[in-house]
């Protein structure tokens, strides 16, 4: 029996209506990123096709590795919040925030907090912290982590910082005990991608050292927009990286979403990775093996 995950990230949610007032919010490293939007005349597609199509693919689960904002936006959290009502409830949609969620610091309870039912611990009051958070769905272990950290203009890295690295191995552990399949979600990519370090996550090799010798199956993250594939040395085996397009925005390049299914064998686990990307010239979509 197969459990299926569906993979987006990198909505950049249109900002509602409203949201930009009172301007004295744009302002710092806040107006830089609205400049660039206007600059980049970036146009987000309808989400009905995107929700049609993963309605159509009945996945068990889903999941969002970040960046449903634009500019962290006390408004736009707010119907960012909508749109994962729409997306489904917190047992069957899991969310971590990415740097444009945290474009500048914001209050948790008017921020990122927004999301918490979509980030709960399993087991409430365990966790001293939001992150890391762990997800048991099926025979899948979702591990939420947060990279989002506000940083200099001109800058798009990820932190994770001592803590959640320390807490990390615990949680991966007790998943493995479990024999459930365990997938990391991180919204910066632990290897170095596109962009170079202006857009890396600063203590990756300190993450893929704990990888290394805890383990995982998969880490799923977002952030540059594009299908991304590369791997990490593992305990037993390499660690599959994968990287989900931009869900919404049209630009560059085409939007669309990954689609997992992960299914138990005799001696494990077998993954098939599916790529769903969209036309932004007729709105539908189409299927690429990604493995």
């Amino acid at each position: 029996m197969s459990f299926t995950l569906a993979h987006l990230s990198d909505l950049h949610l249109p900002v509602p209506p409203g949201a930009l007032h009172p301007l004295g919010q744009l302002a710092g490293k806040r107006l830089l990123a609205y400049l660039a939007l206007r600059r980049k005349r970036r146009r987000s597609l309808p989400a009905d096709a995107l929700l049609a199509d993963i309605a159509a693919a009945g996945p068990d689960h889903l999941v969002v590795t970040g960046d449903l904002t634009s500019l962290a936006l006390p408004g736009e959290f707010a119907s960012s919040r909508a749109w994962l009502e729409r997306l489904g409830p917190p047992g069957r949609v899991t969310v971590i925030p990415g740097n444009h969620d945290a474009t500048v610091a914001v209050p948790w309870e008017s921020g990122i907090g927004i999301w918490q039912p979509w980030m709960a611990d399993d087991v409430p009051g365990v966790g001293a912290a939001p992150f890391p958070f762990l997800h048991r769905r099926g025979p899948i272990a979702l591990i939420g982590l947060s990279s989002a950290v506000p940083t200099m203009p001109g800058s798009a890295e990820g932190w994770l910082g001592a803590a959640q690295l320390a807490r990390l191995p615990a949680l991966l552990d007790a998943a493995g005990r479990e024999g459930l399949f365990r997938a990391v979600l991180v919204h910066h990519p632990p290897v170095l991608g596109p962009g170079g370090w202006r857009k890396a996550l600063r203590d990756r090799a300190a993450l893929c050292v704990l990888l290394a010798r805890h383990g995982v199956e998969l880490v799923l993250h977002g952030h540059h927009h594009v299908p991304l594939q590369a791997t990490l040395p593992g305990p037993a085996r390499p660690i599959p990286v994968l990287g989900a397009p931009q869900a919404l925005a049209a630009g560059q390049h085409w939007p669309g979403w990954l689609l997992h299914r992960i299914t138990r064998t005799g001696n494990g686990w077998h993954r098939e990775t599916t790529l769903r990307l969209q036309n932004p010239a007729t709105a539908e979509f189409r299927s690429l093996a990604m493995d």
